[in-house]
């Protein structure tokens, strides 16, 4: 089994940043993706960005220009910069891995807990 570890949410105004961190522990051999979804109050949990082991990103239409997503391999931590935050980013933030735990072994995926990001106008 996996874990994900979230931290980095918060309140802040309109205009600012706030930056994600997610940390993966447990059985991992290989981190295939890993990525950044979010939930608001009454809707549907979406892609925010993913990125793969071997740094291709993708992000939400919503997102692109405003945040970043990186990664450390070496330490499986991913990270969302999220620079001009809008009133419509506040969700509660999950981080999601991809990962394998053996060399023949099957695909798993992972959420953590969720962190809450506020964004006051």
């Amino acid at each position: 089994q996996v874990q994900l570890v979230e931290s980095g949410g918060g309140l802040v105004q309109a205009g600012g940043s706030l930056r994600l961190s997610c940390a993966a522990s447990g059985s991992i051999l290989r981190i295939n993706v890993m990525g950044w979804y979010r939930q608001a109050p009454g809707k549907q949990r979406e892609l925010v960005a993913v990125i793969t082991s071997a740094d291709s990103t993708n992000y939400a239409d919503s997102v692109k220009g405003r945040f970043t997503i990186s990664n450390d391999n070496a330490k499986n931590t991913v990270y969302l910069q999220m620079n001009s935050l809008k009133p419509e980013d506040t969700a509660v933030y999950y981080c999601n891995a991809n990962y394998r735990s053996s060399r023949d072994g099957p695909d798993f995926r992972s959420w953590g807990q969720g962190t809450q990001v506020t964004v006051s106008s």
